[in-house]
């Protein structure tokens, strides 16, 4: 076993949530060492055609990431590593974070044909395709910007990608609804936390009255333009969110997460051309903190 490869306790867990082969020919081959081979690329940023050769050719290692990413199996298998924890009482619900992180992207990233991608041999658009490629133009060139909510434990919840220059307080509300972990026993999934913490770029009218409507309890500090706004107004103003220090405090949490993400390379720099494989290799790298004990 390499470094950075399955260990055998993570491949026990994870094997038993991938595709199956089924009909002739058992198109699906190598598992392991396919996933071994994407792990290698995600954890180092390098050119996938530069894949040692023990994780075999690098045409098949990129063509089922790709699929994958395209078809949401990587969703998939996060929900189902999700459902899994969640049964071991493994996420911590008493306090979810959002937050969002700026990726440099590489020039190779830039370029993807105007055409609209579509699924392998399907007429019918990945999941997870974005017109405007989540590429943001800035002052230091092109950025793609990581929303994510995620547990006390400092694992990810769910994922959504948009380009740098977008705001954090418009996606907090996409963010969220992508959280949804299935019971094994049936039912609805698990969708609310018990608490959500969030900086000051979350503080909008809009967000806490969608917080109140589904009844999640939130510590998010009001902006200082937006306390004048409220005293100027006087008793129409409303009265003053309230703000618990010592929960507001666990914040850091999110952004340790960040900082766990960002050490995988491919995650920290975008290399890939398509948003959606973007999201696929984030999203894989979700699975991977996942999967440690």
């Amino acid at each position: 076993m390499g470094r950075g490869d399955l260990a055998d306790e993570e491949w026990a867990r994870l094997a038993a949530n991938l595709p199956k082969n089924v009909g002739r020919g058992g198109r699906w081959k190598n598992h392991r060492q396919v996933i071994n081979g994407i792990l290698f690329r995600l954890r180092t940023g390098v050119p996938w055609r530069d894949l040692p050769t023990r994780f075999g050719k690098w045409k098949t290692v990129y063509d089922r990431h790709r699929r994958w990413s395209a078809d949401g199996t990587w969703d998939g298998i996060l929900r189902a590593v999700l459902t899994d924890a969640d049964a071991r009482g493994r996420i911590d619900w008493s306090m979810v974070s959002v937050d969002s992180t700026v990726c440099r992207t590489h020039q190779h990233a830039a370029g993807a044909r105007k055409q609209a991608p579509r699924k392998s041999g399907k007429r019918s658009r990945p999941s997870q395709h974005r017109a405007d490629e989540a590429l943001g133009r800035s002052r230091g060139g092109l950025t793609t910007k990581i929303h994510l909510a995620g547990e006390g434990g400092l694992r990810p919840l769910s994922i959504l990608i948009t380009p740098g220059q977008w705001g954090d307080a418009p996606q907090m509300i996409p963010v969220l609804e992508r959280i949804r972990v299935p019971r094994p026993a049936g039912g609805r999934p698990r969708t609310r936390p018990d608490h959500l913490s969030g900086d000051k770029a979350y503080s909008s009218r809009r967000n806490r009255r969608y917080l109140r409507s589904r009844q999640i309890k939130h510590t998010i500090p009001e902006r200082r333009d937006q306390q004048a706004h409220r005293q100027r107004r006087g008793s129409d103003g409303g009265r003053p969110t309230g703000f618990d220090p010592a929960r507001y405090a666990r914040r850091n949490e999110v952004e340790r997460l960040i900082n766990r993400l960002k050490i995988y390379r491919a995650v920290a720099t975008r290399f890939d051309k398509r948003a959606y494989v973007f999201h696929g290799t984030v999203t894989a790298a979700a699975v991977r903190l996942w999967l440690r004990s």
